[in-house]
Parts: structure tokens; sequence; C-alpha cells
């Protein structure tokens, strides 16, 4: 036993030389050899810069990426006197090339490396070959797409090398479809590999397939072109098919935030009666509360920003709310029964606020963040999905579901659906009828105002933002029927997917007039809208 432990110490010892002395031997060669490639760049000649780009990829020294980055990124410098080579950070710091050390006194007059637009081509090639096997998979999933979209033929050998190691399922169909691109491009393949090839790029499904689809010779096999168009075909129709799943999920996305907006008016007009034209300005205040929240967070808790959104959205409700309660209280009440009065007042009280906003903010738009978790878009099947939209459609369902179940199982709501029923009998049952107005419109003001904390998230916030959404929202509670939120969430969403429909075709402006136009014959036809609501408003 003592005797196998000695000969495995000895093995371990002569293991342990050995590379000692490799590192001795081969070190200095390396380093000689890096030095000779970057020397290259220091004579000022396309041909010369050309071979060193060849031979510092090829090297697989740890310096070569950053030097080609520098390179295509003018960041490469010689200084004339010396020789030598030098490259700037992206943090501006200069860096003998050489050693990677960094220079205090960089010398003077040092001159950037010339390179044309074939030398950037071949450098950027070089350094997606370089990244196909770094360690962060977001760099070799970018050396993939970039050796995709290049078609360099020189990328093949690397490429294939990565395909052997990568573990990742992804990341090694990215190479493979990379491969397949380089393959139908390449001359001398034979008729299965392009066939292979072909299919590989089936699955893929986008434009730049269908680019490297058909771009098979027109003297390849019969049987390699027939497979090739047919592919186009079915990556083209697959394409259309997204294009319309992609237009029905921007379409309920704009029809989110337009429910969003519409819901509080719904209530408001639907057991009020009340044209209210300072609507959009309780979206607006909603929106600038968000960024007050948002700017107190990053004074005092920046680390806990992804948690300002949840602090506004009950701020917001509770703001506009008490503002909605004073407008009512203040204004309304002395004008129920007189819809031309009302609608103008409250239009002057929607100005009043713009101004008084214009005044404490300015004019400009004011940043309001995304927090972490509403940033960014993943990939659904094909489908672009933002976290941000995502998350404002799950949003507004669980307030239109909060908000019917309001309707049904409180006191509140017991009352603003008999007031809207039958206000001479609610009152004469002893429902204090001016006190469920002012709730009413204290709770429609509240839902506009969360409505703006969504809708800081997609649009500017500015004294102009609830002006962009004030006439959608009396659209949709037209259209949907006053006062029925079934009615108002079926019309936010038919409008929303028409209009994306509609926008391809005709461009945004004409999509809304004809969207208008046929609102307008719709109405004619059923004055009521799609869900007729019995009430005072339709008594009327």
């Amino acid at each position: 036993m003592r005797v196998v432990i000695i000969v495995i110490q000895i093995r371990a010892f002569c293991a342990a030389v050995f590379s000692l002395l490799a590192i001795l031997v081969y070190a200095p060669a390396a380093q000689a050899d890096f030095a000779a490639s970057l020397a290259r760049f220091a004579q000022d000649e396309f041909a010369e810069t050309a071979i060193a780009i060849d031979e510092i990829a090829a090297s697989g020294d740890s310096r070569a990426q950053n030097v080609l980055e520098a390179l295509v990124s003018a960041r490469l410098f010689v200084d004339p006197a010396s020789k030598k080579v030098f490259r700037r950070t992206v943090a501006n710091v200069v860096h003998d090339a050489t050693n990677g050390e960094p220079v205090a006194a960089p010398p003077v007059g040092l001159q950037v490396v010339r390179i044309n637009n074939r030398l950037r081509g071949a450098t950027q090639n070089a350094i997606g070959a370089l990244t196909l096997m770094a360690p962060d998979p977001a760099r070799r999933r970018a050396a993939a797409e970039s050796i995709f979209k290049s078609r360099d033929a020189t990328a093949l050998a690397p490429l294939e090398a990565a395909i052997k190691i990568e573990k990742d399922p992804a990341i090694a169909a990215l190479f493979a479809q990379a491969r397949a691109v380089l393959v139908l491009a390449a001359q001398g393949t034979t008729k299965d590999q392009q066939l292979d090839a072909i299919n590989i790029l089936r699955t893929r499904a986008d434009i730049g397939a269908i680019a490297a689809l058909r771009s098979v010779s027109d003297k390849a096999d019969a049987d390699v072109k027939t497979l090739a168009a047919d592919a186009v075909a079915t990556i083209e129709a697959r394409l259309r098919l997204m294009s319309h799943v992609q237009n029905v999920w921007y379409g309920l996305s704009l029809g989110s935030v337009l429910l969003l907006a519409a819901i509080g008016l719904a209530i408001t007009f639907g057991v009020m009666g009340v044209i209210n034209m300072a609507h959009g300005e309780m979206v607006m205040l909603g929106a600038y509360t968000t960024f007050l929240v948002q700017e107190v967070f990053r004074a005092y808790a920046p680390d806990w920003f992804d948690w300002s959104l949840p602090v506004a959205l009950p701020l917001a409700f509770v703001f506009t709310g008490l503002v909605g309660i004073a407008i009512e209280r203040g204004v309304i009440r002395f004008l129920y029964g007189r819809p031309l009065e009302t609608l103008l007042a409250t239009w002057g009280v929607s100005l009043i606020l713009q101004q008084t906003v214009r005044t404490t903010f300015g004019p400009t738009n004011r940043e309001v963040g995304a927090p972490s978790y509403m940033s960014g878009a993943f990939d659904l099947f094909g489908l672009s999905v933002t976290w941000g939209r995502m998350w404002i459609i799950v949003f507004t369902l669980f307030v239109f579901v909060s908000l019917l179940l309001a309707l049904k199982h409180t006191s509140l709501g017991l009352h603003m659906r008999a007031v809207t029923q039958n206000r001479r009998m609610a009152s004469a049952m002893g429902i204090r009828t001016p006190w469920v107005d002012a709730m009413t419109f204290g709770l429609g003001s509240g839902l506009a105002g969360i409505a703006g904390v969504a809708l800081s998230q997609i649009d500017n916030v500015s004294p102009n933002l609830g002006q962009s959404y004030i006439i959608d929202s009396f659209m949709v509670v037209v259209f949907g029927g006053v006062g029925n939120l079934w009615g108002t969430l079926v019309s936010a969403f038919a409008l929303g997917v028409a209009n994306k429909f509609l926008e391809p075709m005709a461009g945004a402006v004409l999509a809304k007039i004809f969207i208008l136009v046929l609102l307008i014959l719709f109405i004619q036809k059923r004055p009521r809208g799609l869900f007729a609501l019995k009430g005072r408003a339709v008594e009327a």
C-alpha cells in the first residue's frame, strides 16, 4: 500500500515538474508570438493588419478579445516613436496591449490603428468566433447570432468545435442554425448536408432563415431547391399567423390600458349621469403621484426602488379619490340634471388641474422608472411579450374583478346599484343618494388614479397625459353600454384589437377615424351600446 502511495506521489511530482517546464518554455514563446502579432499593427498597412487580426484570433490568448474589441471600436493605438501598441478601455483607461497592464502616463501623440470596412467585418467575425466558447451564455448566444447574420465561412471550424462541447440545448440550437447557414453558403457541401441545413433553418422560422433559404444556388440539386422553397413557404405562413397573434396581443395590451382609463368613468357616468371631462386629469394626477413616490425612493431608499409602484398604487387611489370627492362636493352637486353645464364645469376643472400641475412640475415630461420586474421582454412561442405590458394586463383584470366583487358584496356597491336602477326609489328607501354620489365620484376618480400609475410605465408623464385617453374612454363607455362594467370590458378589448389590426393598413390616425365612424354607425342602431343597462341614465 505504501508503495502505491509513493508511486502516486512520484507521478504527481513529475506532472507538476512537466507543467512548470511547459509554462517556462511555452509561455515566453506565446508572449513573443502575441507581441509579434501586435507589432503588425504598427506598420499601418491593411494587409499587415489583416494578418494580425487572424493571428490574434487564432492565438487563443486571454488578451485577444480585448484587443480586437478595441480595434473595431477605434480604441487601439500605436506610438509612432516606440511602435508599441496600446488600447483604451470604455472607462478611458489606457493599457499596454502586450501585457494588459494600465499605463499611468501614456505617450503623447498616439495614433489610432486604421481599418476599413473589410477589416472591420473580419474583426467582428473574429470576435464572434472567440466568444463561441465564452463562459457567459449571453456572449455565446450573441456570437451565434453574429455568425448567423455575417455568414462568414471562416467561422465554420470554430463553430463546429463549439457545437461539440456546448451543454446548453438552446445555445446548441443557435449554433446548429448558424452552422446551417454556413453550410448553405459554402461551396462543395453534399446534398445531404444541404437538406439537413434546410430542415434546421425551417425550425428557426424568421426573416433571417428565409433570406438564407432564398440564397440557395440555382445550380443546387432539384430536391434541395424544392425543399428550400417549401421551407420558405412554411416559414412565411407561420410569420403571417404570428403577425396576427402579435396584433391580438398588442390589441389586448391597448385594451387593458383603455379599460383602466375608462372603468372609473363608466361607474361615474352610470350612477350619476355626469359627463366628467376632468376624468383624464385624475389619470394624470395618479401618474404624478407615482413620480413623486419614485423621487422619494431614489433619494432615501434606492435599494427598495422596486417597491415604488406597490406604494404608489394606494397613495394614488386615495389622493385622486379625495380630489374627486372635493370636485363633486364643490362643483358637480350644484349641477345635477344640467348635463351641458356639468360638461363645461368639469372641462374648466380639467384646465385648472392641468395648469396647476404645469406650474408646479413644469411643462416637460417627467421620468418615471420601471421596476426590475417590469423591464425587458420574453419570447413565448415566437411571440414577443414585454413584462411591463403583461403585468398591466394582469393588474387591469385584478382591478376589474375586485371592482365587481365590491359592487356585489359591499353596502356601497349595493347602494350604487340601487341608485343606478332607480334613484327616487333608492332615496325613498332611506339611501343617502348625495353620499352615494360623492363616494361614487371618489371611487371613479381613485380608479383613474391607479390607471395613471399603470400608464406612467408606458407613456410620457406630462400635464397633457389625461387628454390622450379621455376621448377613447368615452368611446369605450358608450360602445359597451353606459354603466355596464362587463360592457366596458368587452368594448375596451374589442376597440383595442380592432385598432391594432387597422393600424398596419390605414395608419394610426386613419385607424382611429375609421373606428370612430364605425362606432357612430353602431350607436345609430344600438343607442344603448352592446349591453343595455336599466337605470336613470337610460330612462332619461
